[in-house]
C-alpha cells in the first residue's frame, strides 16, 4: 500500500499587484513516499509558487499542508525552519552554493546547522555523497572552480546530507545542457529507487518531466 508523505488541501495563493488576484486556485494533491513526481506547465502557471508553499518557504497562503503526518500550516516560522532542515532537501536552478567555502564544506553545512552529529561523521557522510555523485575528487576545491554540472551535483549532495524525506527541485536542470540534465535526472531516479526518498521537481523541460513516475500539469494556477 502506498503511503502519502506530502498532502496539500485546497491551497489558494493571492498576490497584490496592485489589485488582489489569485495565482493558485484550490490546489489539492497527494505525493506518495518514494515516488518521483514532476510539476510542469507554461511559464507563469504557478508551479514554482506552489513548490515554495509545499516546501514551507512561503507561508502566506490559504489551505492545509501536511508532511509526514504533521500539519505544517499551523506552525510558526521557527518550527518550520526545523522541519525544512530535517525533512526537506532543496535543489534550485541557481545552486546557491557559498563561494567562500570549498565543495565539502558546502555539502556539510545543513548537517552542521542541524547539530545532530559530530563534525567527523558529517564530513565522512558528505564525502560518501560526493563519491556517489562522482565528484569526490573536487571536494577541496572552491565551488567557483567547478562547471555548472558539477555545481548542481554539489547542490544535490548538500540536499541529501540530512537524509530528507522529500527532495524538492525548482528547475534543477534549467541551466544545464542535455548531457548534464540527463546526469541529474539519473541521480534523482537512483535516489528515488535505492533510498526510497521522494522527489518533487518543477520543470519546464518536457523530456525531463515525462520520465518521472508521475506528471502534475498546471495551467493558470490550477492542476489540469
Amino acid at each position: 500500500m502506498e503511503t502519502p508523505v506530502l498532502k496539500a488541501v485546497n491551497i489558494n495563493k493571492y498576490f497584490l499587484d496592485p489589485a488582489r488576484f489569485r495565482v493558485l486556485a484550490d490546489i489539492s494533491l497527494t505525493v506518495n513516499r518514494g515516488s518521483f513526481v514532476s510539476i510542469t506547465g507554461k511559464s507563469g502557471c504557478g508551479k514554482s509558487t506552489l513548490l515554495y508553499i509545499l516546501s514551507t518557504m512561503d507561508t502566506d497562503y490559504e489551505g492545509e499542508l501536511v508532511l509526514d503526518d504533521e500539519a505544517l500550516h499551523q506552525k510558526n516560522d521557527g518550527e518550520l525552519a526545523i522541519v525544512r532542515n530535517q525533512k526537506i532537501g532543496f535543489v534550485f536552478q541557481f545552486h546557491y552554493l557559498i563561494e567562500e567555502f570549498n565543495v565539502l564544506n558546502n555539502v556539510m553545512l545543513p548537517a552542521m546547522k542541524l547539530g545532530k552529529y559530530a563534525k567527523d561523521y558529517i564530513e565522512e557522510k558528505a564525502t560518501q555523497h560526493l563519491k556517489m555523485l562522482g565528484i569526490h575528487d573536487q571536494a577541496l576545491k572552491n565551488v567557483n572552480q567547478l562547471s555548472g554540472g558539477q555545481k548542481q551535483r554539489v547542490a544535490i549532495a548538500r540536499a541529501l546530507i540530512n537524509d530528507p524525506l522529500v527532495i524538492m527541485g525548482d528547475e534543477p536542470t534549467g541551466n544545464l545542457d542535455k548531457k548534464n540534465s540527463d546526469i541529474v535526472f539519473g541521480i534523482f531516479k537512483d535516489i528515488c529507487q535505492e533510498n526510497k526518498q521522494t522527489i518533487l521537481v518543477v520543470t519546464h523541460d518536457p523530456d525531463f518531466a515525462k520520465r518521472a513516475d508521475r506528471i502534475i500539469r498546471m495551467e493558470d494556477g490550477r492542476i489540469i
